[in-house]
């Protein structure tokens, strides 16, 4: 079995950046994907310079050909497990096995939606999440927030600057303090109470939220907070730790613990893109897919270097 430097498992952003750093440091690259990325549904990639608008899969076709170009290799399938002895051995749903000296694991993060009727069938489209990824193609829209949680109150602020027309079901969420109540009247932002329990959608377009009860809500988009969770299942055997990641003092999700560099608790396992950092856009994922790749080349060229030395010294 062929033994590869690195294992990028994941082929997002993040795996592709670090692959393609450590094919031209000259590292044999494995990038295993089940080509199923978070941003999927969603029509483009936004705030990329050069690239605000390209269609998920065409950047990730884009950077497997650049991957491609320098000798990486490529698998398609889920992995399942991983084990280590004196090297890493991924092994796929399949049934097949890898095996590499280091391991970059970008599989990125899970969005568990809230469960509203309709919901998880308009994701992407007109039911969103970051204003950032989507907010222009919304823009002066009638903009529905559904609250789960307090993160709601800062999701409706960073809407309204978007559209004037935000409307907050409070749904599930706390009440509202008496400052933040005087906070969404100061910038307009209308206030429903009661849970909302199904979307109303007309010739492929979201239409409304109604409400138990039967009242209907006229909205064309709708953002939601979803429940983050890594995909990271497959490395329980490892030991690798994961934990709850904080945004001003509000779960956001669960991730894998890392250092800036990407490195684990577990030597040789490194992590980039979303399953270490909820918070992540492209940008930033490919970033620290970059970041992760150098301390793996850097780690592996200290235990080259120590071999080197002890066979030089016998």
């Amino acid at each position: 079995m062929k033994t590869y430097d690195v294992i990028v498992i994941g082929g997002g952003a993040a795996g592709l950046s670090g692959a393609l750093a450590l094919v031209r440091s000259r590292r044999s690259v494995l990038v295993v994907d089940d080509g199923t990325p978070r941003n999927a549904p969603a029509e483009g990639v936004h705030n990329f310079l050069t690239r605000d608008g390209i269609p998920p899969a065409e950047l990730y076709a884009i950077g497997r050909q650049e991957v491609a170009g320098y000798g990486g290799e490529f698998a398609t399938g889920t992995v399942v497990a991983v084990r280590r002895d004196e090297l890493f051995t991924v092994q796929l749903a399949d049934g097949t096995t890898y095996q590499g000296r280091r391991l970059l694991v970008t599989t990125g993060l899970t969005d568990v939606l809230p469960d509203v009727g309709g919901l998880a069938e308009r994701w992407g489209r007109d039911v969103v999440h970051c204003p950032y990824c989507h907010g222009w193609e919304i823009r002066d829209q009638a903009i529905g927030i559904l609250a789960t949680t307090e993160m709601a109150l800062h999701q409706a602020q960073l809407f309204r600057q978007l559209s004037d027309k935000v409307t907050l079901f409070l749904h599930t969420a706390p009440e509202p303090t008496d400052e933040q109540w005087e906070q969404l009247a100061a910038r307009g932002i209308a206030v429903v109470h009661g849970k909302v329990e199904q979307l109303e959608v007309e010739n492929d377009k979201l239409t409304g939220v109604r409400l138990e009860g039967g009242k209907v809500i006229p909205v064309d988009a709708l953002a939601v907070q979803t429940s983050l969770r890594a995909r990271a299942d497959f490395l329980a055997d490892l030991g690798l730790e994961i934990v709850v990641q904080e945004s001003g003092g509000l779960e956001i999700g669960t991730v894998v613990a890392a250092d800036p560099m990407g490195t684990t608790a577990v030597p040789g396992v490194f992590v980039a893109g979303n399953v270490t950092d909820a918070r992540a856009t492209v940008v930033p994922a490919a970033a620290s897919g970059l970041m992760a790749a150098g301390g793996i080349n850097g780690d592996l060229i200290a235990e080259e270097t120590r071999l080197a030395v002890a066979a030089r010294s016998s």
